[in-house]
């Protein structure tokens, strides 16, 4: 019998893993934003799943850039309202 394929979130913790010695040579301060990454990739790991790319990095990647376009378009939505509250002036 073949040699099975680990699953996303099994490759997922190795690759965290071994972005550990570029994680401990950032500041203090980056560390958070640098755990985050990740974090949003969790999110996906079914969708990475199902897309099955043979290199699962693709994948991680894609996650986190999904993540980070919903994130821009919750913002621009909200500086968007902002906007048009501040041209209508006090109610």
């Amino acid at each position: 019998m073949g040699r099975t394929l680990p699953t996303f979130n099994t490759w997922l913790q190795e690759e965290i893993d071994s972005w550990k010695d570029f994680r401990r040579g950032l500041r203090a301060e980056q560390r958070p934003a640098f755990d985050r990454l990740f974090v949003r990739a969790r999110k996906h790991t079914a969708e990475a799943t199902c897309a099955a790319r043979p290199v699962p990095f693709d994948a991680l990647v894609m996650a986190i850039l999904l993540e980070h376009e919903m994130e821009l378009e919750q913002l621009s939505e909200e500086m968007a309202a902002l906007r048009r509250e501040r041209k209508q002036g006090p109610s």
